[in-house]
């Protein structure tokens, strides 16, 4: 067997591994839905997860250790892991080979020689391990985490997650049992889109001049054992090396060791044998790092990185002016930490079984871009009380592993009590039985708490009509007006009464223009005199929120009948997670 073809299947297996790992990341009861499968493997195996989480927090999660192996990997055998494991440079290899079959070999030749922008990935890898460097005596405010915006694993997981899956689901392919939506999936089809296609001007565009993650392995592998080498009394100059070369590594020159990819294209090119995978030097030696890489700019990057954190903040998102239409999934660290630790990937969005939790636009500061956030007005149904698979499946522990116990607040956790991730307000200018005189409970009939979060208080309102309706005639459980005074059958539904004179409310049963019929008169009382005016009432069970049992679920917001802007609406207010964001009762 070919290498290449090796390098190929190996390829094509990680990439239908990570498809299968999305895919598999559905709750539902068939066997291959999330049943212990090792969904996050691949994002654990990123190495710059690791450091970067590290940086910004002072602790690593244990899942991140697998980030050991890449490291290892690399040290010895070079970026074998950009050229054979990374699922997003296998697309970027595919797109670029697509893109160069119609070029000459001249032209080929030309857009694989070094580009001085190569350096740039260097420069972003600084600058983001320097924006989340958690600075002496400080907290983890001081950093911000932002590797995964660019990271090749989170986005392409993040890419897969809420724009390839969704569009599979909606197109009747894919395995949610029902199509997802996700906001702002334009932007991240954009990103994602980009960086593909600007393979077809330059092959694995994203590879040599933006992956923070291969600048790392880059940096790595100048100390790995074994590399692409040149045999000096082999080689003949004829340059075959370089027309599929994928990193522009520059194999017939002083070889470029950190942008090698070990795409291998040029041991199967090479008729003579004269480039080999060897435990030594090239026979022209190697650059170790782009000429280029000043210290200027280095110092540059880093500086502009420590100064990004607090420029973000700015906006004190984080801080006394914080957000409270944020809402974190159940399990959340406290936000500066969350921030801290969320590589914004995606996976908390794909299990949720309901769709509620989305990505972040800019509503939680720029820094919280595409972190997750609860949109009760999208998906099924609110936060599932018996759900903990978000907080299970982060690869980064910023949603906390929690148990059903800890989550509705039993067992060893009922002095607690259950997590809240916010609480519910009624806007009494928008619902119902408040504003508009229109009986509704929707909200109270779906709250999953028991005993139930929101109560409700009966009131009897009298209904404002165009003209007072005044008695003509009366029988025992029928009046008659003097004229059309009523809206046909508008008071037949049981929330309704009518009381003449002052007297007791009777429920009426139906009504026409002229009429009224009521549930229970008194045949045996004085029946009402013509002349008398009838007082029409509605009975309004109008909503209250009990704060000490709200937890935020935010079913009552999904459910409420109100288009548009909800009547009752949750904020993060009365989180768990930060006892600063406590309504003062």
């Amino acid at each position: 067997m070919r290498i290449v073809t090796a390098r190929r299947i190996s390829q094509v297996f990680f990439f239908a591994l990570l498809i299968w790992f999305c895919a598999a990341a559905t709750l539902g009861e068939r066997w291959w839905q999330l049943r212990g499968w090792p969904v996050n493997w691949l994002l654990e195996l990123d190495p710059l997860a690791g450091i970067g989480t590290l940086l910004a927090t002072g602790t690593l999660y244990a899942g991140l250790l697998w980030g050991l192996f890449t490291i290892g990997l690399t040290l010895a055998f070079g970026r074998v892991f950009c050229g054979w494991i990374c699922p997003f440079g296998a697309m970027h290899q595919f797109i670029g080979w697509l893109g160069r079959r119609s070029r000459s070999t001249a032209a080929q030749l030309a857009l694989n020689r070094p580009h001085p922008a190569q350096v740039v990935k260097y420069y972003i890898l600084v600058f983001m391990l320097a924006a989340g460097l958690l600075l002496p005596g400080g907290s983890a405010s001081t950093g911000s985490l932002q590797t995964g915006l660019l990271d090749p694993l989170p986005l392409v997981h993040r890419s897969v997650n809420l724009l390839l899956m969704p569009l599979a689901d909606r197109l009747g392919w894919g395995p949610s049992p029902m199509p997802r939506f996700y906001e702002g999936a334009w932007l991240i089809g954009a990103v994602f889109f980009s960086a593909l296609l600007m393979n077809l001007k330059r092959p694995r565009f994203y590879c040599r001049f933006v992956c923070p993650l291969g600048a790392l392995l880059g940096l790595l592998s100048r100390w790995s054992i074994w590399r692409i080498g040149r045999l000096e009394e082999a080689c003949t100059g004829c340059g075959r090396c370089e027309k599929n070369c994928e990193g522009a590594c520059t194999p017939t020159e002083k070889i470029r060791a950190s942008e090698c990819v070990m795409c291998v294209n040029c041991i199967a090119d090479c008729r003579h044998a004269a480039i080999a995978y060897q435990a030594k030097a090239s026979a022209a030696g190697e650059t170790l790092l782009p000429p280029d890489l000043s210290r200027r700019g280095f110092i540059a990057a880093a500086v502009a990185g420590v100064l990004a954190a607090p420029v973000t903040r700015l906006g004190g998102l984080t801080g006394p002016s914080w957000n409270p239409a944020v809402i974190r999934p159940p399990g959340a660290l406290a936000e500066e930490e969350f921030l801290a630790r969320c590589i914004k990937c995606g996976q908390c969005m794909r299990v949720c079984p309901t769709n509620v939790i989305q990505p972040a636009g800019l509503e939680a500061g720029i820094e919280g871009l595409w972190t997750p956030r609860l949109n009760f007005r999208i998906g099924t149904s609110g936060c599932q009380h018996n759900c903990i698979a978000c907080g299970n499946l982060c690869p980064t522990a910023a949603i906390r592993p929690i148990g059903l116990e800890e989550r509705m607040g039993r067992g060893r956790f009922a002095d607690s009590g259950p997590i809240r991730i916010g609480m519910a307000f009624v806007d009494r200018g928008r619902c119902l039985p408040w504003a508009n005189e229109r009986p509704c409970i929707v909200c109270q009939e779906n709250c999953p708490v028991s005993p139930k979060a929101i109560v409700v208080r009966e009131v009897f309102a009298e209904v404002r009509l165009p003209a007072p309706p005044v008695v003509e005639s009366a029988e025992p459980g029928r009046i008659r007006l003097t004229e059309d005074a009523l809206e046909g059958r508008r008071f037949g539904t049981g929330d309704y009464y009518c009381s003449v004179a002052g007297g007791p409310l009777v429920r009426i049963t139906a009504n026409s223009a002229r009429q009224i019929e009521a549930a229970a008169a008194d045949a045996d009382g004085p029946l009402p005199a013509p002349g008398s005016r009838v007082a029409i009432k509605i009975r309004l069970q109008q909503p209250y929120i009990d704060p000490n049992r709200c937890i935020g679920c935010g079913v009552c917001e999904h459910e409420c009948p109100v288009l548009g802007l909800r009547a009752i609406r949750v904020t993060a207010e009365n989180e768990s997670r930060n006892p600063h964001h406590r309504m003062v009762l």
